[in-house]
């Protein structure tokens, strides 16, 4: 019995602790990497022990619990940090790693997390540099570097900054920033990186000074800092130092300074980073938010109580949320992994339980529970105290950027930035874009606690005067251009024509005012020459800070230094005299009209002459007679209306009709003709003796150049002989060069040549551009920020009415001139028939209207008769023989025949005066088209049919070969 017992209670002590073990969470060891020595070391660990009691309070029957094994690694040391991850992974079994800190360490604990198929999650590793894409067990639970870039560059357009020098931490964290920097800055506009100041983490303070002097020196005061906050505070305490922290100074924090505001002296924000602004990852300030910040620094300060300094200030260090919201999306995501498969942890565990640390990497073991629990956090959503926390190919999905303005010991938010939105003053507007501070940020205290916007740039020199170089032997005649004349007594220079006006009034359009002098090269002074390769040189050499002059753009010199946008037209062209080309020929009547209009014109002459003979010849006796005699009317009644001198006088309405469009074409058409035909007598044209260079260079023809022009070159390039190349110097000397036949043509640059035809234009031409050059511009070091700015003030120039004042004062009335710049002032004044083609449409179409009433009118009447031919007539030559001689017999119908006495009507159809009477069958209804031709039918009663006294038309006999028409009675019917 008593054995019995015993066997009882140990099965119930078995099943007991079996129970227990099978109710009892699992275990999922997680390490953390971090450099317990710093303060985000240490915020972030307080941050971890507050998410481990807040995730198991609010989930108490979790299936799976975190535990957490912390290891402090150097941040500069990358060794170090895959040395401890060696350990947790080798030693320990851990499913994850947090951490390491820095981005240079994760690339190595991650390289040993892909061997041992565990995730490595970094919430402090914010460098483009490491790629989740490229390393699969990497997940970045913070936002990238690289997502800042299109927010500084809209911070840069935003303030019409075009130059901004990055200050970073010379490492693969701080530069893998910069080519992001600069894809965005060009993306957004003109804004470009003059320079860039590497700093290396264990630099000395000396080195920063120096640094920074560098940077001062030169023209940019918009300055990028991105370092971790230990260099970045020593940096700025250098440049408050230096200066470089004071008004028209401008700085631009990243996330790796603005966002770790909270673990930064106070002392150092308020004597060294007043005024800047920052970008940083926007976190809204929630009652859960302010919650989790009191609670933060009690927790911090019951693990770091010698560390007070840390939390002095107001702001919390983003990498404290992040690491929170970090810790939940592990716990959550170990959760789901056990229980899904809760025997997954302990054949993991046991799998490894015999392992030692190995001598070698390539001796880790793959982990059972790692790809799941990668798998698991990558599809983790919730809502945390970060935001939303959501991973997109293994990174931490934000998209809203807060700007910050620190002032005082705070960070003051200003406005929003949105990939979609672009800058804004808060989330609910629809985006300000980046059109300037005013519209798109609230307003901002900048360092020297200014309102002003800092312009960017400025003098770097202390307040020394640029010095600009200006060519020092100007040519005689083209010093409208540009004149320089040193006072022999003082030195100084007088300066003065169309390039320094140009100059001086783009000048007045920049943003900030500009101190400078003109000065000239002292070996240009004493071999009164100017070689303008060797003073575009000077600027290359940084001898002088740029050349105002009258200085060609070209490829060659664009290569060592930066033009401005041209502020002349540009090309080379030809500069030849002019011929008069006035034809005195004799048959010059006849250039007024082409061909086509001249037979066009004819043929309406004959077309109208012969519409009117046909309405005209059976009512006017004008119009009647020998077919020779017609023929004469007709040619001459129509070209007789060229000086609307014809005798003939008309009878028809429809003839009215017709000759009143065509005397009115004829008018247009005849003053036409004498206008041109004066122009060609009377008014001068001409046209370039030379049209193409080739005919120049096949012909031996000798050519004329400004001296000491790029021109000479380029026309020895072409072909030209050094014999055919004759250098002058000035307008004069153009003139008589051309005039006296010394050369056949003068090639320079089209603003020289406009100069020349401005005073001689009345016997030269300027041809077509030969070649396509850029123009006259303003030379400044290659990136300089003058480039730039001058060509905004020149583009700005010519749209206003100032440009032309200058032009006028220095060139004078260019208008005056009306063959300048023309290739070829003759030109065809002959009229071809395009330019009637409307007025000949008018009077054809008026024409062949009437042909058609009339026809049909002569059809309507004569019905009966043309159906008896049609009846009678077996051959197609008789018909039309038939109707011709109806057409050609008199209409004694027509008032115009109706004279008393003429009413007998003989056997064959003939009055008592000779001349044929025809007369419808059917006469006894009136036509309808009579009255529009101003005809007149007679009553029915005058003649009678067959049964009713009518006359009625029978074909006529053969008789003797004539054929005759014949009105047959009734006593003959």
């Amino acid at each position: 019995m008593k054995s019995l017992v015993s066997f009882l209670v140990l099965v119930s002590i078995f099943f007991s602790a079996t129970i227990a073990s099978a109710l009892s969470p699992a275990t999922v060891k997680v390490g953390v990497i971090m450099d317990l020595s710093t303060p985000v070391g240490r915020g972030s660990l307080a941050a971890l022990s507050l998410a481990y009691t807040d995730f198991y309070a609010s989930h108490p029957d979790s299936p799976a619990r975190v535990l957490l094994l912390p290891r402090n690694s150097s941040s500069s040391d990358a060794v170090d940090a895959a040395s401890n991850a060696l350990d947790l992974i080798s030693g320990h079994q851990v499913a994850a790693i947090l951490g390491p800190q820095t981005s240079s360490s994760a690339a190595f604990v991650t390289d040993l997390g892909a061997r041992a198929r565990i995730p490595i999650i970094s919430f402090t590793a914010t460098s483009p540099s490491l790629s989740p894409t490229l390393s699969p067990f990497f997940i970045r639970a913070v936002p990238s570097d690289a997502a800042m870039g299109p927010a500084i560059a809209a911070l840069a357009s935003a303030f019409s900054w075009r130059r901004l020098v990055p200050i970073y931490e010379d490492s693969d964290f701080g530069a893998s920033l910069i080519p992001i920097l600069v894809d965005a800055l060009s993306a957004s506009g003109d804004s470009q990186i003059p320079y860039r100041c590497p700093i290396p983490p264990t630099a000395t303070d000396d080195r920063i000074f120096m640094e920074l002097y560098r940077l001062k020196t030169l023209q940019t005061r918009v300055f990028v800092l991105h370092a971790p906050s230990a260099l970045a505070t020593r940096i700025l305490s250098a440049a408050a130092e230096s200066g470089m922290t004071e008004t028209d100074y401008a700085w631009i924090f990243t996330s790796a300074v603005a966002g770790q505001l909270g673990s930064i002296n106070p002392a150092i924000i308020l004597n060294s980073m007043q005024g800047g602004i920052g970008v940083r990852p926007f976190i809204q300030r929630t009652d859960r938010v302010r919650e989790f910040e009191k609670r933060w620094i009690i927790e911090f300060l019951n693990q770091n109580p010698n560390h007070t300094a840390d939390i002095a200030g107001s702001d919390l260090s983003t990498s404290n949320y992040y690491a929170y919201d970090t810790f939940w999306a592990v716990a959550t995501a170990a959760n789901a992994v056990i229980a899904a498969d809760p025997a997954v942890v302990r054949s993991h565990t046991a799998s490894d339980r015999s392992r030692t640390v190995p001598a070698e990497i390539s001796t880790i073991q793959v982990s059972n529970i790692g790809p799941k629990l990668l798998k698991s956090i990558q599809e983790t959503q919730f809502n945390g105290i970060g935001g939303r926390f959501r991973l997109v190919d293994g990174e931490l999905n934000v998209t809203v950027f807060q700007i910050v303005n620190v002032n005082g010991e705070i960070a003051r938010g200003i406005g929003f930035w949105t990939p979609g939105g672009g800058l804004s003053k808060d989330l609910k507007s629809s985006g300000g874009g980046n059109s300037g501070e005013n519209s798109s940020l609230r307003p901002v205290i900048w360092p020297g606690e200014s309102a002003a916007v800092p312009k960017g740039w400025e003098i770097p020199t202390g307040g020394k005067k640029m010095r600009f170089l200006v060519p020092g032997a100007v040519d005689p005649g083209f010093r409208s251009f540009i004149s320089v004349v040193s006072d022999p007594a003082t030195g100084e220079l007088n300066v003065g024509g169309y390039v320094i006006d140009m100059f001086e009034a783009s000048v007045r359009r920049l943003p900030y005012a500009l101190q400078f002098e003109y000065v000239t090269m002292p070996e240009a002074e004493k071999m009164k020459k100017v070689d303008y390769d060797e003073m575009v040189k000077t600027v290359y050499d940084q001898k002088y800070d740029g050349v105002v002059g009258d200085v060609t753009i070209t490829a060659n010199r664009s290569e060592y230094v930066g033009f401005t946008f041209p502020y002349t037209s540009s090309g080379v062209s030809m500069l030849v005299p002019v011929r008069d080309v006035r034809s005195h020929r004799a048959w010059i009547f006849l250039k007024p009209l082409t061909a086509d209009l001249w037979l066009v014109s004819g043929a309406f002459f004959i077309l109208t002459g012969a519409v009117v003979w046909f309405l005209e010849h059976r009512i006017n006796p004008e119009f009647r007679g020998p077919p020779a005699y017609q023929i004469g009317t007709v040619f001459y009644f129509s070209f007789s209306t060229l000086v609307f001198a014809h005798k003939e006088t008309i009878m028809s309405n429809l003839s009215k009709l017709v000759m009143t469009i065509w005397v009115f074409v004829v008018l247009i058409l005849t003053s036409s003709y004498t206008a041109s035909l004066t122009s060609m007598l009377t008014v001068r044209q001409v046209q370039p003796s030379i049209t193409d260079i080739q005919e120049l260079i096949v012909n031996r023809k000798n050519v004329g150049y400004l001296r000491h022009s790029f021109v000479k070159g380029l026309l020895l390039n072409i072909g030209f002989q050094e014999y055919q190349l004759f250098a002058y110097k000035s307008p004069e000397e153009y003139k008589d060069a051309l005039s006296n036949g010394a050369v056949a043509a003068i090639i320079d640059e089209i603003p020289y040549l406009k100069l020349f035809l401005n005073s001689f234009c009345e016997n030269f031409t300027m041809g077509n551009p030969l070649y396509k050059t850029s123009g006259f511009g303003f030379v400044f070091p290659k990136g300089s920020s003058l480039v730039s700015d001058m060509s905004r003030a020149i583009l700005k120039l010519t749209e206003s009415d100032e440009i032309l004042e200058i032009e006028h004062r220095w060139f004078g009335d260019q208008s005056s001139c009306l063959n300048q710049g023309s290739s070829s002032i003759s030109a065809s004044n002959s009229l071809d028939f395009n330019s009637f083609y409307g007025l000949f449409l008018i009077t054809g179409g008026a024409s062949l209207l009437a042909l058609l009433i009339y026809s049909l009118s002569f059809c309507y009447r004569y019905r009966h008769s043309l159906a008896a031919i049609k009846a009678e007539e077996k051959t197609l030559k008789r018909r039309l023989s038939s109707i011709a001689t109806l057409y050609d017999e008199k209409d004694l119908s027509s008032h115009t025949f109706k004279k008393s006495g003429e009413t007998s009507i003989d056997g064959r159809g003939r009055n008592s005066s000779g001349t044929s009477h025809r007369l419808d069958a059917g006469a006894g209804s009136q036509s309808p088209f009579s009255v529009s031709l101003g005809t007149e039918t007679p009553p029915s009663s005058e003649f009678a049919s067959p049964q009713s006294g009518t006359p009625q038309w029978m074909p006529p006999p053969a008789v003797g070969g004539h054929d005759g028409v014949e009105l047959i009675t009734p006593a003959r019917s």
